[in-house]
Order: C-alpha cells, then sequence, then structure tokens
C-alpha cells in the first residue's frame, strides 16, 4: 500500500453502458495504483460478475483490486480488500472474514481518522476535500484537515473528493501525497490520458 499513490475508483453509475473491463484497463495503462469496484444499483449476480472481471485484469497487472462495501464479493473473487463506509459492518467483523487482507475506510474528520486507525485499517480516504459531484453527504472538509491528517496518521491515507488536475497541486501542499479519484477520470473522454496526467502530477516534487 505505501507505494500506492493514484486510487482509481470504477463506479458503475458513472461509466454506464461503457464496458468496464476497457475503463479499468485504460486506468491500468494510464497509471492507477489501485483499482476500486463501487456498484451501489446492480443486482448481486452482476455485481459479481462485474467483480470477477476487474479481478482478472487487475491480477494481469498486477494492482491491488479493493471492492467497495461488500465483504461478501471480495472474499468470493479472492480480490485484494474491502473499502468500508460508515454504514457497513465493522472493521473488526471484515477482518474475521478477509484476514490480512486489505481493509480501508471512509472517513471524513479526524476523529474518524483516528478511530479507523485504533480498528485496524490498512488506510483510510479523508474527504470530500472539496465538493464532490459523485457522492451525496458531508459537506467539503477543505485542505486544513489535511494538514492535521498528515501530522497526525500514521497508516496510508487517500485524499478524496472532486480533486482534478486544476486542484491537485493545493492538495499536495496540503500534505497528501496519495489521491483517490472517480468522477475526474470517469467522465473524461479519454481515461488513460486522465490518469496519466494525474498520475504525472502526483509524481511532481
Amino acid at each position: 500500500m505505501k507505494d500506492c499513490k493514484l486510487y482509481v475508483i470504477i463506479d458503475r453509475e458513472i461509466i454506464k453502458n461503457r464496458d468496464i473491463r476497457r475503463v479499468t484497463k485504460d486506468a491500468l495503462r494510464g497509471g492507477a495504483d489501485i483499482i476500486q469496484l463501487r456498484d451501489k444499483s446492480s443486482p448481486d449476480g452482476n455485481f459479481l460478475q462485474y467483480a470477477k472481471a476487474i479481478k482478472k485484469i487487475t491480477k494481469k497487472y498486477k494492482c491491488p483490486f479493493i471492492v467497495n462495501d461488500r465483504v461478501d464479493i471480495a472474499y468470493i473473487v479472492d480480490a485484494d480488500g474491502v473499502h468500508l463506509g460508515g454504514g457497513d459492518i465493522p472493521i473488526e467483523e471484515a477482518r474475521k472474514i478477509l484476514g490480512s487482507k486489505i481493509i480501508g475506510v471512509s472517513t471524513h474528520n479526524l476523529k474518524e481518522a483516528k478511530k479507523a486507525v485504533k480498528k485496524g485499517a490498512d488506510y483510510i480516504g479523508i474527504g470530500p476535500v472539496f465538493t464532490s459531484k459523485t457522492k451525496k453527504g458531508p459537506s467539503p472538509i477543505g485542505l486544513s484537515i489535511l494538514r492535521r491528517i498528515s501530522k497526525t496518521i500514521d497508516i496510508p491515507f487517500f485524499a478524496i473528493g472532486g480533486i482534478s488536475l486544476t486542484n491537485i497541486a493545493k492538495v499536495k501542499k496540503a500534505g497528501a501525497d496519495r489521491i483517490a479519484v472517480i468522477s475526474s477520470v470517469l467522465k473524461s473522454k479519454n481515461v488513460y490520458d486522465s490518469v496519466r496526467k494525474l498520475k504525472e502530477a502526483i509524481s511532481q516534487t
């Protein structure tokens, strides 16, 4: 996890009718370090098939594959881990099922971040940093929280929410050198090129 800088979330609702395999491959070719499948609306059977397809691709690229929310599907497809939100099963219960696999947790403030660390999360997502068009929920946390997180949390953390080429420099300056993206990549006309440019921006000192 420590070498993963660019986390691309493949959201079924955003890619719509596009080929999920093609989108995943384009993201990996562009330089994605970790891939997550997020699907809030498909029937379980479809979700499982998408997960199997992405697992096969990420294995070929030797890239970690994370399943959003669904510990059961992560277990069935032998994903590298699961990402849990506030309403999902507790970390300690997920750990009983997944063992030493990666468990990430969504957090929105320093208190939640510290709690996730204490419970045994392998990484956290912190956000939304800016206004996000993808998820309805907490108000933007701004950059000051990132500065506090970077000085307090000793596990990898990914800044998420409204991050794009236009503001990534500010995010990095605030102490976040790991970025998670959805819309800025999936809503672009060229997934490969968008990921490549974000990866280059993260890599710049």
